[in-house]
């Protein structure tokens, strides 16, 4: 039992993503640390004046989807059943290290920070993710093949993202309409993530990491799940060597949904920025309890029903 919270990646950042934490006390030192990493620029104002290419550059996206994973539990953990089980998506795993209790707040922000600027200089000119559905991934590993792309991310058996340059992934991703996917789209994303195309930022990346000095165990009652395999990290030194892989090799989020299913956490929270891991967890199995802070009108509505006991799911 407890609660399994889920660390988003970058893509839904908006202009009222801190509306319900942004006040909040105990998230205060996060929006600090956030600052000192944006240059000066406070992220709770950054969002209302930035445009939307401004609030999707990857710099900037690495660092305000760990900043609003931190401040959400930072204004909520205290509440929240234990023990958790905790997996983040893309850059957000680095949010989901802090919140396991491996680094503090200002660690995660520094490293996210650097993670970005590692991916921004090595990341090939305009070159991005795409998204199909739809298609069984053998079939999207043929595209990849047939236009020079790469699996990024999976995310079930039929949603699968791909990286590499702009140029092949439009007709890549016209090529998979033509072969029957169901959905496919250009995602906000300016890099390759997730692709052998950043190998010499997941080296550079490694390197800062062993320099880190880390809790030497996990710490007990938490279980922290790696992104490219979904298993809980048990050292912490390989841990950190998946957190730097995961740059340049396939994300495997399906993995990472089913092992937080088979914790069987009383409920699932996904701490934004957006729904879309809340989402995907219940549709790949309808059974679990799963939200996002954005489903919740304040703190005390999330508050309530993660400290809910009975087995019906209250409305936001």
């Amino acid at each position: 039992m407890g609660i399994a919270i889920l660390c988003s990646g970058q893509g839904a950042q908006a202009a009222g993503m801190f509306d319900l934490v942004g006040d909040a006390p105990e998230a205060a030192p996060v929006f600090a640390a956030a600052r000192r990493v944006l240059g000066g620029r406070d992220p709770r104002d950054f969002v209302l004046q930035a445009s939307g290419a401004d609030l999707h550059a990857n710099h900037v996206a690495q660092i305000l989807c760990c900043t609003q994973a931190l401040a959400f539990w930072s204004a909520l953990g205290p509440a929240s059943i234990r023990p958790i089980i905790v997996a983040g998506y893309s850059a957000g795993e680095l949010a989901a290290w802090g919140i396991a209790g491996m680094m503090d707040v200002d660690t995660i922000l520094e490293l996210t920070a650097a993670r970005a600027a590692l991916m921004d200089a090595a990341s090939p000119v305009a070159s991005g993710l795409g998204a199909i559905l739809g298609l069984p991934r053998t079939e999207v590993e043929a595209i990849c093949r047939a236009h020079d792309l790469h699996i990024a991310i999976v995310n079930g058996p039929q949603h699968v993202l791909v990286g590499g340059a702009v140029t092949n992934l439009e007709p890549a991703l016209a090529d998979a309409q033509q072969r029957g996917a169901t959905r496919t789209v250009r995602l906000p994303v300016g890099v390759a993530s997730h692709t052998p195309l950043l190998r010499h930022a997941s080296d550079r990346f490694a390197d800062l990491l062993r320099r880190q000095a880390v809790e030497t165990r996990v710490p007990v009652g938490v279980r922290l799940i790696s992104g490219i395999d979904g298993a809980a990290v048990v050292r912490v030194e390989a841990g950190l060597r998946k957190l730097a892989t995961q740059i340049r090799e396939t994300v495997d989020w399906a993995a990472c949904m089913a092992a937080c299913v088979a914790a069987r956490p009383q409920r699932v929270l996904e701490l934004g920025p957006g729904d879309a891991l809340a989402r995907m967890i219940a549709d790949a199995e309808p059974g679990v309890r799963a939200r996002s802070v954005t489903d919740f009108h304040s703190l005390d509505g999330i508050r309530h029903w993660l400290a809910a006991d009975d087995t019906r799911d209250t409305s936001p």
